[in-house]
């Protein structure tokens, strides 16, 4: 929006040019997130208190999780919030990347919603059932991957992703390409649900990931870097780097309020659209496979549950003492901050493989 209100005045003032450089927007984007975030959090903390939202605890997770069941919960408002804001002040509104990120993160913040809603404010047992929310879900990759597919921003790649480490190679899925793209987003959504267990576990992973994918993003929408790395240039995708700034802003800013001891958590709200938001990224970014690199821990958390479902329903064992994996952790003795901040350095640590990448295929 600034944007377009203040390059056409840079003929009253030169200053206004400054708004023509993605760098530039990115970094007030990142600002305007925080900023946001620290305004507006002791408020709405203060509000889901005086509402009794409560986060509802496992009875049989960790039990020092339980003195946490009067932590409100439905913070996810505030993450939202703080990603469309600046976004939507300091990206050119045209352009299809950003209407697409901003879409999915809104749709997938308002499914978020409805769940917490139905789960700690109406009391619904379960909130909004699975199935339910799988069929949104599968429903908006769906329609996210027949758009990229019949009507693509860069036709020379189409319905193909790159591949990690392999230089000039490209994977065609075809046809195939929209289900995959559901399934992209899909997964990465819950994958995060799943591991937002923790104080600030999520919300700092979420923006180790953000910030790497500001990174690509730039690059890709930068011509003559795309070309020096060898990697695909796609027109316009540097403005996801403004999107992606504010991602990271916002997380930081929601960690704030959820480092331990917690004063809000994210809820559903907060974890699906961050899971969208990732997954769409990496989606318009052609880098689905890379995603498996950079959210490693996400992946890891989500296999955990999977591994343990599929073991006690075949085996009628356990593998990990309790699922999601950072549970598994908890109930080894490690105390909850310590499986946090080592969970983030192996973020991190993935984090930079996944940037390593630009230069090893």
């Amino acid at each position: 929006m600034l944007y377009h209100l203040l390059l056409p005045l840079q003929d009253v003032f030169s200053g206004f040019n400054v708004v023509r450089y993605i760098t530039f927007r990115s970094a007030y984007a990142a600002v305007t997130a925080l900023i946001l975030s620290f305004v507006l959090g002791p408020y709405l903390v203060r509000r889901l208190r005086a509402f009794k939202v409560k986060q509802i605890i496992r009875r049989d997770g960790p039990k020092s999780h339980h003195a946490k069941s009067e932590t409100p919960t439905m913070g996810g408002i505030l993450i939202v919030l703080a990603i469309a804001v600046p976004t939507i002040l300091w990206s050119t509104l045209d352009n299809p990347y950003v209407l697409m990120a901003v879409g999915v993160t809104l749709v997938l913040g308002a499914l978020g919603f409805i769940d917490d809603y139905l789960h700690v404010v109406r009391k619904t047992p379960k909130g909004l059932l699975g199935r339910y929310k799988l069929v949104v879900q599968l429903g908006l990759g769906l329609a996210v991957g027949s758009i990229l597919y019949f009507y693509p921003n860069e036709p020379l790649l189409g319905a193909s992703t790159t591949i990690p480490f392999m230089k000039s190679q490209y994977l065609d899925l075809g046809i195939f390409y929209i289900p995959f793209v559901a399934l992209v987003i899909t997964s990465t959504s819950n994958a995060v649900n799943l591991t937002d267990g923790l104080d600030g576990l999520a919300t700092g992973l979420v923006a180790l990931c953000a910030a790497a994918f500001c990174g690509l993003s730039y690059l890709s929408g930068n011509a003559k870097l795309a070309e020096y790395l060898n990697i695909p240039f796609l027109a316009g995708s540097g403005e996801l780097t403004v999107f992606c700034a504010a991602m990271v802003g916002a997380s930081l800013g929601f960690l704030w309020f959820n480092s331990h001891p917690a004063d809000v958590f994210m809820g559903d709200t907060g974890s699906l659209s961050l899971g969208g938001a990732l997954g769409i990224v990496a989606v318009l970014l052609k880098k689905e496979l890379l995603l498996f690199l950079v959210g490693g821990i996400f992946v890891a958390e989500a296999l955990s549950v999977i591994i343990q479902v599929v073991s006690f329903k075949t085996r009628k064992k356990r593998v990990f003492r309790m699922a999601p994996l950072h549970h598994h952790f908890e109930l080894k003795g490690w105390p909850e901050s310590r499986v946090v901040v080592r969970f983030w350095i192996a973020g991190l640590l993935l984090a930079l493989l996944s940037l390593s990448t630009l230069k090893l295929q």
